[in-house]
């Protein structure tokens, strides 16, 4: 399975129960990437795919209910119980100092970085996507 989440420069991923920040062209990249999947969320990430309705699964348990080859984008779950089913996590990272209470804690060292790029957001002059393979 894949993971995608969005973190700020301390791995930060949520504050008091509310994402960090939104960018409408890091949504599209997600899309780009895999234009011919379906995206699983839970309800709390659905205002974000607003525009991309007919490609969203929304699950309360998004993790728990994609199959190997499915794509998950977690913003307020923790992965650890799930980690032994990724294959692939994609970090899109904020470039930026947020206030967070919730955290990315999973270690990475299973897995290998397959690519870095940057690229202009809607919102953020830099985002920076990194692509992890175990």
């Amino acid at each position: 399975m894949t993971v995608i989440l969005c973190l700020d420069n301390q791995n930060g991923m949520l504050f008091n129960k509310r994402r960090q920040s939104r960018d409408k062209a890091l949504i599209a990249d997600i899309f780009t990437m895999f234009s011919h999947q379906k995206i699983y969320i839970n309800e709390f990430s659905r205002p974000l795919f607003a525009e991309y309705s007919d490609r969203i699964i929304v699950e309360e348990l998004p993790l728990a209910s994609a199959g190997s080859n499915d794509v998950c984008f977690v913003e307020n779950m923790d992965l650890l119980p799930y980690q032994d089913n990724l294959s692939e996590i994609i970090l899109y990272r904020w470039n930026r100092d947020y206030p967070s209470d919730v955290r990315f804690t999973m270690d990475l060292s299973q897995y290998t970085l397959q690519s870095k790029i940057d690229f202009v957001g809607n919102s953020h002059e830099k985002l920076t996507r990194e692509v992890y393979r175990k």
